[in-house]
């Protein structure tokens, strides 16, 4: 309900009668009744705050004003925000200059870029921040706090947006913690047993940014476009649980856009990459248990001094939960010889199921290394997108194989991939989980998806030098690739910049004189363009005047 002085958020739950009141000029905001809503007040259905942040302005309220169900996890609807209105509390512009309302009117756009983007997803009753195997363990302590006060940090996108609500614990109901990511959920049927499947992408808030812009890690060890991705499966009250993550190369360095297709990775040797590199890892080690680290890079070129320094940094640490297996993806796999990925995954097989626990299993995977819970799988390679997608995939399909037959569904010797009809969800889903995961990072869909989703796990049964990649795909992955060079130079400063305003880790100064959005440029910046236009015009004049 909107008034010229105050924003009512009424709760329409049954029997509630609580109604949040934010004050529009003194930001004030405390708890009243239906009764105290003025009749004159606009009224408009919401579906949740996202929270509140500060631009030139003033104060802006951030609200979501459509969902879409995405399904239920054991009873608790899951919804995902799909369109969100920025509401100011002052009800003028006429006390800014027109460099502050344009400069206002830039922030508003890095808002709502952010906003666009595919994958916000929230529940008003269930934790989607955690794991089952975080919730499993947790006291009763715990389970009475509110959504907000529970959720695990790192995958609460608007943590910063809601700092005032979480100040204000008799208002934790009315804040939702929202996360980033993908979500899907199917109810699939295998020898007439039905059973829920899920998966779960939750992109970490710490570090977050764009493709060339993010890379490695920062002083307390947080890793680039970290991502935890869990597969659920629900039968007959039984749970299981397989995690994964993925992230950037655990210590400093930087691939800053400069027009070449792949910038040359350049890793820092100003500071010591030992003290990020053990809080990574402390901190890896306390949320899963034993590290298995697949490192995905190229063994060559470029990418070569990376893989060399994360292995002499993992012998270096020489801490007996960490272990690390370097596989050399497209050198492997090159000519479509998708079937050397056997190779990796007989390497892994036994720490897959060494890793295995009666109620839990985890994996944790980064382009290029596989960690897990209690034991995990983490994998690491440049952008932590496709290759990890595949990997990740060819993974879960093992780990879900083993908890269908222990869980009746499958009988002995049966195979997940001789079920026609669970294989094309199975395989669908992990596309789709590449995709968003990719474009949220890099801008574009994710590169061979049409391998994962045609993907067998029996890599052997496929004849050697052959593939599952199709000429479509082939033409695909190359658009995208043009896309996303097109982003990364040019595009993707603005994309840093917003997520850098959304997370708090840019903070708007109303009385700053100097706003970073208008640096001078010297000289030097017209140097260019100025010398290629006369040589281009002296061209054109020598062609013409030949003569």
């Amino acid at each position: 309900h909107i008034t010229p002085e105050k924003f009512y958020v009424e709760a329409c739950d049954d029997g509630a009668d609580d109604v949040l009141a934010i004050d529009r000029v003194s930001t004030e905001v405390t708890l009243t009744v239906k009764k105290d809503v003025p009749p004159s007040a606009v009224t408009r259905p919401i579906y949740g705050i996202l929270g509140t942040i500060r631009l030139v302005a003033g104060t802006y309220l951030i609200v979501i004003t459509k969902k879409k169900k995405v399904g239920e996890i054991f009873s608790h609807a899951i919804w995902k925000a799909t369109d969100f209105d920025i509401l100011s509390y002052k009800k003028t512009m006429l006390h800014l200059t027109d460099i502050q309302l344009q400069d206002n009117k830039v922030f508003l756009s890095m808002l709502s870029h952010v906003l666009s983007v595919d994958g916000f997803y929230f529940s008003t009753t269930y934790d989607l921040t955690h794991t089952l195997q975080r919730l499993a363990n947790t006291s009763p302590e715990f389970q009475e706090m509110s959504l907000l006060e529970r959720a695990d940090p790192r995958f609460v996108w608007n943590g910063h947006l809601l700092r005032e609500f979480a100040a204000q614990p008799e208002i934790h109901r009315f804040a939702m913690p929202v996360m980033h990511g993908f979500i899907t959920m199917h109810s699939c049927s295998i020898n007439g047993k039905c059973f829920d499947w899920l998966l779960v992408s939750r992109r970490s808030c710490f570090r977050a940014g764009v493709r060339y812009y993010v890379r490695g890690i920062d002083s307390e060890g947080h890793a680039a476009n970290f991502v935890e991705t869990e597969q659920i499966v629900h039968y007959k009250g039984s749970k299981a649980s397989f995690v994964q993550t993925r992230g950037s190369i655990p210590f400093f360095w930087s691939q800053r856009p400069n027009l070449k297709y792949k910038p040359k990775p350049q890793i820092s040797k100003s500071v010591n990459h030992m003290d990020g590199f053990q809080r990574h890892f402390d901190s890896q080690i306390i949320s899963y248990g034993k590290q298995m680290i697949v490192n995905l890079v190229n063994q060559k070129g470029s990418e070569k001094p990376l893989e060399q320094t994360f292995a002499k940094m993992v012998n270096s640490m020489a801490n007996g939960m960490v272990r690390y297996i370097a596989f050399d993806f497209h050198k492997e796999c090159s000519r479509m010889r998708w079937d050397r990925l056997q190779i990796l995954m007989d390497q892994l097989a036994e720490q897959q199921d060494e890793f295995r626990l009666d109620k839990e299993m985890s994996v944790h995977t980064t382009k290029g290394f596989l960690k897990k819970k209690s034991n995990l799988l983490s994998s690491n390679c440049m952008d932590c997108l496709d290759r990890t997608n595949v990997i990740q995939s060819l993974l879960a399909r093992r780990s879900l194989q083993a908890q269908l037959q222990r869980l009746g569904v499958l009988h002995v010797g049966q195979r997940i991939e001789e079920q026609a009809d669970f294989e094309k969800i199975y395989k669908n889903a992990w596309a789709d989980n590449a995709n968003a995961c990719a474009k949220q990072y890099a801008g574009t869909g994710a590169l061979k998806t049409d391998y994962t989703r045609q993907v067998s796990l029996s890599c052997k049964s496929q004849p050697s030098g052959t593939g599952k990649r199709t000429q479509w795909g082939l033409i695909m992955d190359g658009w995208n690739s043009l896309i996303r060079y097109y982003k990364n130079n040019f595009s993707d400063g603005f994309r840093q910049d917003a997520i850098d305003l959304f997370l708090g880790n840019y903070s708007v100064d109303e009385v700053e004189p100097a706003s970073p959005l208008h640096v001078q440029k010297d000289w030097k910046f017209l140097a260019l363009p100025i010398i290629m236009v006369v040589a281009f015009s002296m061209c054109i004049i020598c062609l013409l005047m030949a003569g």
